[in-house]
This record gives C-alpha cells, structure tokens and sequence, in this order.
C-alpha cells in the first residue's frame, strides 16, 4: 500500500510471495514492473511467485474486501489528509486473522527534521503529520484493528535526514550529505557487523521509524 519505489514488494516477491504493488505514481509504478520482470527472468523470486503492479488511490481502493494475507504500508500515513479514512480501506481489503505492518515517521526524528526545514514538511506531497505511537496506535485501533508489537528502525538514516534538512532537502551534492549518503548505500549493500550493531543499539533512540503490527478479527 503505496509501495513507492518497491524496495518491500521486491523483497517480498522474493521470499515467494504472490505481491500488488499498490501505488498512485505512475512513474514509481513503471519502475517496480520493470523489476519485477528482471527478478522473473533472472530467477530472483520462486517460479511459483507472482507480482504485479495496481495503480489507485489509497482512499478508494480497486480491490475485493477481504483479500489480502498481509499489507505492508510503509511511510504512508503521514502523507494523506483523511489518515484515518486511508486505515478504513486497509482494514477492508485485509482477510480476518490478516496482518498488516504500519510504520511512520518516528516522533522525535521527524520533530527535528520539522524544526531545521520547513521546506521538509511544505513541499508537495510532504508530510502533514507527526505521529505520537499512541496516536497511530489509537486510530488504528478505532479503526477495527487489533494491536501488536511494535519496534523502531532504520536509526542511521535519521542523522541523514538531519542533514539534509540542515543544507537544503534538495541539496544533494553537499559534500557532508553526499558522504553520508554513500555510507548508507555501502551499508544497504555490504550489511557489515559494527553497523548493524550500531543501529540495533540506537533504533530506541532515534530509530526513523515506528514499525506498528496490527491484525484484523477473525
């Protein structure tokens, strides 16, 4: 649900999933196919897997009630006005005893990219919101949902943000960004043992985001 640039779906889809990629940007959307044909055609995802690309609005989703296992909704929230509206169609579209895994901007991360950049937050299809867990948690809740466990991830990327907001979100050839930048990606690429450590020790902190499990009743 609002899958963006389809960094969950492939994953998904290559742990042997049957994946909708589920987004209303038609570019993000042409780039995901494009994917998933060369997972497909370099034998990435179980032959017996299958993924393809819907393209919709959150609001009023194209799908039957009921039939999706799971839905990841990641980083969706804090873009849409009718938040709670959006919650309503993934309780819909999920099957009873059906999990979904909600995450949002963590509150004190996203407060001080708010207070270094108001361009970070202003800018067109930016977030609208910051979330308190209790408060996603409680929505989600009046919603239908029963709630889970929950965690917080990606702490590394949040200095980075940090960064950016600091020099200018659109800023990316500033050099203590760029440099931070290329860490990420090595990191992503290499997962070496000193900075999953770092980051599993520091995701209570200053963890990006706020990872929320929540189930629908049978």
């Amino acid at each position: 649900m609002g899958c963006g640039g389809g960094r969950h779906a492939f994953e998904a889809y290559r742990r042997g999933a049957d994946v909708v990629a589920f987004d209303q940007n038609v570019d993000d959307l042409a780039s995901v196919e494009t994917m998933f044909a060369a997972m497909r055609q370099e034998g990435e995802a179980p032959a017996e897997a299958s993924a393809e690309t819907v393209k919709g609005d959150a609001l009023d989703m194209p799908f039957d009630d009921a039939c999706f296992d799971r839905v990841i909704a990641a980083e969706i929230f804090e873009h849409i006005a009718h938040d709670t509206a959006a919650m309503k169609e993934l309780y819909r579209v999920l099957a009873p005893g059906g999990i979904a895994a909600v995450t949002v901007p963590s509150f004190l991360p996203e407060r001080l990219c708010w207070a270094l950049s108001e361009e970070y937050h202003t800018n067109e299809g930016g977030h609208i919101r910051i979330y308190t867990r209790a408060e996603l948690e409680a929505k989600l809740k009046a919603t239908g949902f029963e709630i889970g466990p929950h965690h917080r991830a990606h702490a590394l990327h949040a200095p980075y943000w940090w960064i950016k907001c600091a020099v200018g979100t659109g800023n990316d050839d500033h050099p203590v960004a760029k440099a931070y930048h290329d860490m990420l990606v090595w990191d992503m690429l290499q997962a070496p043992k000193v900075t999953r450590v770092a980051e599993r020790l520091l995701n209570p902190l200053i963890g990006k985001s706020v990872v929320v499990y929540v189930r629908k009743p049978v």
